[in-house]
């Protein structure tokens, strides 16, 4: 396949023999290298260099300006701003989320050689019409409102004037400046030759320059098409040559270089719908794979253009590992980097800093960086692990600077540049950022990082501009306009790939596939919002405006974008068109327009195969999880015997047996985590221990009206005093924690009030509190003795009549402590409530044999219901209910609970994963 490129060397070499005097302007730098390498195949001898310049570098040639780079723009916009505005001015960090849109109109009003006292003038019209108010006179704000509309002319002239007292230009001013010196450009080149390669849609300005160039002095320009295309009155691939060929007094005369037919030579061409992005990324190492193993050398002439670049990164990790030599155009986008999400947890914790300290959400995400830890670890001492731990076990909301100083060991040094106790300057605060990768530079560069080193010395240049910056322009004063600037300076720096760019398989975007031609063409996100971009207008300037002025439109983007997906399939031999057929908001609509007018297209049509690719899915089968009982368990479960089971622990057995052996085997306990709001356990425990404090002086004796009457007063400083013991230094003055303390305070007076009502009728004697039983159980089969313990929350006597008590805060219901059949009891998680009765008055009945007793739960959550009484009946749904628990009772749950242990304890049976 000869490219594009290698033809126009051709005709340019037997037309004019020397390429001495010839100055070729091409869309891109990249072009530019390629046709050096187009140069080299076509020359047959040696030869001087032709002076090859993209159009931008060229029109700065022109305009003898340089470019102003977007941060500095931004800056020389804000002192003009400031210049030309009289009262009321905004900050830089607000101005910031306007002035880029400003920026470019500002560049579009340039580029398109438009009257700028024009259309800003019709711009304050429309607003002067547009604005909302519906009384006669003006309020002040839209007084204000117009006023700045009506000074956006002094700010453009003043904007300009800055930028070309420094000799910068934004790429509009320097594209304007280009057109009126062109003609002093012309005179210092008078045996010039120039050449224009490749070009499609143009801006005003450099319709103009070329144009006077082509008619004024000797010159080509050849168009990169195909007649297909160029033929066709409605095709979008052609739209703009077209127009150029009806306008342009040049081409009227003159023969149509460069156009030549190549889209409907022998094609494959694949459509392939995928699900989502990472599926893209990952077919596209499959194809590559491949192409790979079918044909090494069909690889060197193979790109992956991405339609969407944020693709890079999965792609660069799907190219198979036998693939050498891959070139990346790009950049690595440095925001992408750990070190930038480092940063960003950094300016964000700072800047989100409240007046009682740090937020621990914020302060935990930050400790937990790679790099904070590397950075906090020194002589062996994890200080992030350390301050972590400490922050989860004290249940610090807001974390302040002394704290931080009582956790952190003297050995950690540095930890004064993370976290400081005053608010800093602007200045001091990049200073600190700078010794942060200074103390990271060493970490690194022990450890063997040469990548995170790079990112390091690209950061730390990062930094020195914004200390520049700041230095030159005094009204970036606070750490949010700071963090505005770090950002819109992080996201246009790249960490450049090196490569040999005429070499191996080329991963590009769309913009560097211009003028370069490939037999194998992989081109990524074929989808509606990607190509084409779609109806997406950040401008001031109202789209009929545009249309009045020659600006252009969404509409001409989508042309844009139509030439170059068609061009690329020109010369191409396999073409492999990729799309999500999952789209969301985020990742573009529906599959593109683009490849349904491929579709549709009669002469494409047959060389084209359509098909949906999604990864193989393998059904697997649910293993269930099972733990053999080896001697070392066995040994394990026997200590456990010995030392004790809980009703809570058999209870955790029966709802899933590797629960069971994780918790109260293994002993791994749930992760620590910081009680922002009071937990379940926690607001449990502060009631029961409230309840104990209360109801302790009345153990052993009759609960009486006027005793009663006198604990309410103390609920509130005894329900604080538990919340401060068993919630560590948890703030409970606001928030969710505040209704939880009133809560538990409600809980609290509202079941002695129920106490109250019920002594009327009734005689209550406290018998125990939080009491802690146990016993021990001979069981037959068994060679070491099992004992069962708990604590009994109350033991009382009503009327009498002995009752075991548990307090519950969730919600419990009277059929959770019913039992119709035994077995379920103990292979029923249902029944958990009333096997935990049955437990504590077995183990009452152990030590003091009952003749008849009650055991029932108080749920605060249900407490309208009093005291719920375990109870057997014959059925389930029996109205027939015996709540006595008798010595008949016990001995049937003794013969249940003998089974369960004897479960546990038999080797033979391992421990089964039951479903939840």
């Amino acid at each position: 396949m000869k490219s594009f490129l290698e033809e126009v060397m051709e005709e340019v070499l037997l037309k004019y023999g020397s390429l001495e005097e010839i100055t070729f302007v091409l869309p891109s730098k990249r072009a530019g290298t390629f046709l050096k390498n187009s140069i080299s195949k076509t020359t047959s001898k040696t030869v001087f260099a032709p002076e090859i310049y993209s159009i931008e570098t060229f029109v700065e040639k022109i305009a003898n300006l340089s470019y102003a780079n977007n941060t500095e723009q931004l800056f020389h916009l804000y002192e003009s701003y400031l210049k030309t505005t009289s009262g009321e001015q905004e900050n830089f960090y607000a101005f910031s989320k306007w002035g880029q849109t400003l920026l470019q109109d500002f560049n579009e009003i340039d580029r398109y050689l438009v009257d700028a006292n024009a259309i800003l003038s019709h711009l304050s019209a429309i607003k002067e019409i547009d604005h909302w108010s519906l009384q006669e006179g003006k309020t002040k704000m839209i007084t204000d409102y117009l006023k700045f509309w009506n000074n956006l002319q002094g700010l453009y002239e003043a904007f300009n004037a800055s930028l070309l007292k420094k000799g910068l230009g934004h790429q509009g001013l320097v594209y304007r400046k280009a057109t009126e010196q062109l003609k002093d450009y012309l005179a210092t080149k008078p045996k010039a030759i120039h050449v224009f390669v490749g070009f499609n849609a143009l801006n005003t300005a450099e319709s103009k320059i070329i144009q006077d160039i082509l008619e004024t002095s000797p010159g080509e320009i050849y168009w990169d098409i195909d007649p297909y295309f160029l033929e066709d009155n409605i095709h979008d691939a052609g739209h703009f040559i077209r127009q150029h060929f009806k306008t342009w007094n040049y081409l009227l005369n003159q023969p149509k270089k460069g156009v030549k037919e190549n889209y409907l030579e022998k094609k494959d061409i694949q459509i392939i719908g995928l699900p989502k992005n990472v599926t893209q990324a990952k077919y596209v190492g499959y194809l590559l794979e491949k192409i790979h193993g079918t044909s090494k050398e069909q690889l060197k002439n193979t790109a992956v253009v991405l339609g969407d670049e944020t693709l890079l990164n999965p792609i660069m990790n799907s190219v198979p590992e036998t693939i050498e030599g891959v070139n990346i155009t790009m950049g690595y986008p440095l925001h992408n980097s750990p070190l930038a999400s480092f940063f960003a947890q950094f300016f964000e914790l700072h800047s989100n800093k409240d007046p009682q300290g740090w937020y621990f959400q914020d302060l935990l995400n930050f400790l937990s960086h790679p790099y904070t830890k590397i950075y906090l670890t020194e002589e062996g001492v994890d200080g992030s692990y350390l301050l972590s731990e400490e922050i989860k076990s004290k249940n610090w909301s807001y974390i302040s600077y002394v704290k931080i100083c009582s956790v952190i060991p003297s050995e950690i040094s540095n930890i004064h540049n993370l976290f400081f106790k005053e608010d800093h300057s602007i200045n001091s605060f990049l200073e600190i950022c700078s010794k942060v990768i200074i103390g990271l530079k060493d970490p690194f560069k022990i450890g063997g990082q040469d990548l995170g080193m790079e990112y390091l010395y690209r950061f730390h240049e990062l930094f020195n501009q914004l200390t520049e910056l700041i230095r030159q322009y005094p009204f970036i004063s606070d750490l949010r306009s700071l963090i505005s600037l770090y950002k819109e300076l992080l996201s246009s720096e790249t960490l450049d790939f090196r490569g040999e760019p005429l070499k191996g398989l080329q991963i590009m975007g769309m913009l560097e596939s211009r003028n370069l031609d490939f037999e194998t063409v992989i081109l990524t996100s074929v989808n509606e919002g990607i190509l084409p971009s779609g109806k997406n207008n950040n401008s001031f300037l109202p789209f009929d405006l545009k249309i009045a002025y020659g600006l252009p439109t969404y509409k001409e983007k989508d042309a844009v974008y139509t030439y170059h997906f068609y061009r690329l399939l020109q010369r191409a031999k396999h073409v492999y068109i990729l799309y999500n057929t999952e789209p969301d908001v985020l990742e573009g609509g529906e599959k593109s327009r683009l490849i349904a007018q491929l579709l549709t297209d009669k002469n494409r049509s047959k060389d084209i195969t359509e098909l949906v690719a999604s990864p193989e899915i393998k059904t697997s089968i649910k293993k269930v999880y099972t733990i053999p009982k080896d001697g070392p368990l066995m040994q394990k479960i026997k200590g456990l015997a010995e030392k004790g089971f809980s009703p809570s622990s058999l209870t955790n057995y029966i709802r899933n047996p590797i629960d069971f052996y994780k918790r109260s085997i293994l002993r791994i306990d749930d992760v620590t985590e910081v009680e922002e709001n009071v937990a379940a356990n926690t607001f449990g425990t502060i009631v029961h221990d409230s309840l104990e404090e209360l109801y302790i002086p009345f153990i052993g004796k009759k609960l009486t009206k006027e005793g009663l009457h006198s604990m309410v007063p103390l609920i509130k400083t005894v329900v604080k005093n538990h919340f401060v013991k068993n919630y560590v230094d948890g703030d409970i003055s606001r928030g969710k924690n505040l209704i939880a303390f009133h809560v538990v305070l409600q809980y609290i007076e509202n079941f002695v009030k129920a106490e109250l009502e019920e002594i009327k009728d009734h005689e209550i004697k406290i018998l125990g509190l939080e009491e802690n039983w146990n016993t021990t159980l001979e069981i037959k089969g068994l060679p070491f003795p099992v004992i069962l313990k708990g604590k009994l929350d109350r033991i009382d006597e009503r009327d009498g009549i002995l009752r075991i008590i548990d307090y519950k805060t969730g919600k419990v219901a009277s059929r959770d402590v019913e039992v119709y059949d035994w077995k379920e009891l103990i292979t029923n998680y249902d029944f958990s409530k009333a096997f935990q009765l049955l437990c504590y008055a077995y183990m009452y009945n152990s030590k003091q044999p009952i003749h008849r007793l009650e055991a029932g739960i108080i749920s605060f959550k249900n407490l309208k219901e009093g005291l719920l009484r375990f109870a057997t009946k014959p059925k389930k749904g029996d109205r027939n209910k015996d709540i006595v628990i008798t010595q008949e009772t016990i001995t049937l749950f003794h013969s249940a609970l003998e089974t369960l242990i004897l479960e546990i304890c038999n080797p033979d049976i391992p421990f089964i994963e039951k479903e939840i």
